[in-house]
């Protein structure tokens, strides 16, 4: 009788949700409101860069969805660089936020539900700079796609199945070049076809998704990505549905052509040997904030957070035979109800007593290698930056 009379933890009456639902619709109309104005002057969304050889700056960036049942925080607090010209490895479990922060730069958070609440996140074009949370949707659409552009997760879904491959491709260009006639618009589309190596570009240009294979989509889609030579490009876990050698040849495609149109690259993966190829960078999420952020040897020489640890650990090894591979214990907490402590204490196998405080703040191990943990402060406050030398703040490897 005592069980059928316990409280559910994770029950939620009718009267509740639609209390929870009128307070975020008020909330979702007020921003919306706000979004949808008329004329809105530029002083409210051109900005300056801190660093202007940055061409994205993520600072504090909060982006949550409202939902009937409560307020999810996607994203909380995400802050970091993209330099021009280098490749950001940005990766974590599924559901940690990754996917998340590159909609909220390309302004495709699905609305009104999903919003960016809190903090700037700064795009640099080279004339001017601009906080994308506040760039009015007029204005987004001629950024979108020529100066930024995004390489969907799936291609077979990314592309239309109705239209055929060429047209899918010209729309870009058309998009951003209305000058152009038809001629030279076919003409770059099969360039760019060319240029992600389909060998018979005219024939692929009149096929529809369908009728190509994964990687042939998959670099139709780099193409679309990269038809007016962006200065950004997010790829969202490119390689997912590709075989390992289809894999090699999309992660050569993609680095060649950085470097030939000297674009930067935001990579979304849960693929650390991606990562390790890759990245100059590496940033690692963990329930919608940045726990460790570094170069990509600090982060694979010397992990230092608990969570980076355990992902390295549940990776395999060339050489090395193992029973059974490792995996992190416990559970993502709830993004709903997330606690107040730091989120990775109650899976961490390397918890101190400094870890019952509030979430940690940002301890600087280096001056490019940062981490989110009590391990490595010199006092327990939370919201400190302090600065302390590898070692000082205990071994990680311990």
């Amino acid at each position: 009788m005592a069980l059928f009379g316990k409280k559910n933890a994770n029950y939620i009456s009718a009267k509740e949700t639609k209390r929870i639902s009128k307070e975020n619709r008020k909330i979702t109309s007020e921003i919306e409101k706000k979004r949808n104005r008329k004329n809105i002057p530029e002083s409210e969304y051109i900005t300056t860069m801190k660093n202007p050889e940055n061409v994205v700056e993520f600072d504090n960036v909060h982006t949550y969805f409202f939902t009937d049942i409560g307020t999810v925080k996607a994203v909380d607090g995400v802050s970091f660089e993209i330099p021009q010209g280098k490749t950001v490895g940005v990766v974590g479990e599924s559901g940690c936020g990754k996917s998340v922060t590159s909609l909220s730069l390309m302004q495709l958070v699905q609305r009104p539900q999903g919003q960016t609440v809190e903090g700037e996140i700064r795009f640099n074009t080279g004339d001017k700079a601009y906080n994308i949370v506040n760039t009015p949707t007029s204005v987004m659409q001629k950024l979108r796609g020529n100066e930024l552009s995004m390489i969907f997760q799936e291609p077979m879904t990314a592309l239309n199945p109705v239209f055929r491959i060429g047209e899918q491709v010209d729309e870009i260009t058309k998009l951003h070049n209305p000058d152009m006639s038809k001629e030279q618009i076919k003409a770059r589309t099969i360039e760019m076809l060319e240029l992600v190596g389909i060998a018979n570009s005219e024939g692929v240009y009149k096929m529809y998704p369908h009728e190509l294979s994964g990687g042939m989509r998959q670099r139709v889609c780099i193409a679309i990505g990269l038809a007016c030579n962006p200065r950004l490009i997010i790829a969202d876990e490119p390689t997912t549905a590709l075989d390992v050698t289809i894999q090699a040849q999309i992660l050569d495609l993609m680095r060649n052509l950085k470097d030939k149109i000297n674009s930067s690259i935001m990579l979304i993966t849960h693929d650390l040997g991606v990562i390790a190829e890759m990245a100059d960078y590496v940033v690692v999420m963990y329930a919608g904030r940045v726990v460790e952020k570094g170069t990509a040897s600090e982060i694979f020489n010397h992990p230092s957070h608990p969570y980076t640890i355990g992902l390295m650990r549940s990776k395999p090894v060339v050489g090395k035979k193992v029973d059974k591979l490792y995996s992190i214990p416990g559970k993502v907490p709830n993004p709903i109800d997330m606690p107040d402590y730091c989120y990775f204490r109650d899976r961490c196998e390397l918890s101190c007593d400094k870890c019952q405080g509030s979430y940690p703040g940002v301890v600087k191990l280096s001056p490019t290698h940062e981490v989110s943990c009590y391990r490595y402060a010199d006092r327990p406050e939370a919201g400190w930056l302090a600065t302390v030398h590898p070692g000082e703040g205990g071994n990680a490897h311990e």
